[in-house]
């Protein structure tokens, strides 16, 4: 199956364009205050237009509340809403009722923590599982997971570098890891985009399995 691959903390159409010139299924934008890479809703929408059709956008929101995260994302044009925080099954569902889709995030020790039960209660539509701190570069630790894995697909995050995603991806692939999110692991100083390490990071997740 060929691996899903987001690259995420985009903020300039270079960045936007060499990622969709690489593969990418999806491209993230961070409308959550307090990050180097967070972008406004009229940036996004200029950016979301230099994305073609079927490839996936993506805004990224922490601990903000729903109607907040509703206004940003009609304002932003995107596709998709990435929560990370402690939104409520309740929070979840209204996102996805004003017609996104949810991607929801958390890190792997937390999830490993959840019961079954509320694993499935929350319905996303994608699951995510990162380090503890998302965007810092920590890498992604999945001795939580190996005795209680997810029983869906899900993404992986946190600390992948081109030099790093596809040993990890391939070890992963048994407990359901179908692709990959990386925000600084293409970057040349903390927030800045590099666009060679994003053609070379698409290409390494995928270096394991034929293009589609």
């Amino acid at each position: 199956m060929r691996t899903w691959v987001k690259i995420c903390g985009l903020s300039t159409p270079e960045t936007v364009d060499a990622a969709v010139a690489a593969g990418a299924d999806a491209v993230g934008f961070v409308l959550a205050p307090g990050s180097p890479r967070t972008v406004g809703p009229a940036t996004v929408r200029e950016l979301r237009a230099r994305v073609p059709e079927g490839i996936e956008t993506v805004g990224v929101f922490r601990g903000q509340g729903v109607g907040e995260v509703l206004d940003l994302a009609r304002a932003s044009s995107i596709s998709t809403v990435q929560l990370h925080g402690d939104e409520s099954l309740d929070d979840v569902a209204a996102v996805q009722a004003a017609g996104f889709r949810v991607i929801r995030a958390v890190s792997a020790a937390r999830y490993a923590g959840e019961a079954e039960e509320a694993r499935a209660a929350f319905r996303e539509d994608a699951l995510l599982l990162d380090a503890v701190e998302p965007g810092a570069g920590a890498v992604f630790d999945a001795r939580p997971l190996l005795a209680a894995p997810p029983a869906r697909d899900w993404l992986l995050a946190g600390g992948l570098t081109p030099d790093t995603v596809g040993e990890l991806l391939a070890s992963l692939r048994s407990v359901g890891a179908v692709g990959v999110d990386v925000s600084s692991g293409v970057e040349s100083s903390r927030g800045v985009k590099d666009v060679g390490l994003i053609a070379e990071f698409v290409a390494a997740a995928r270096r394991d399995v034929p293009a589609a």
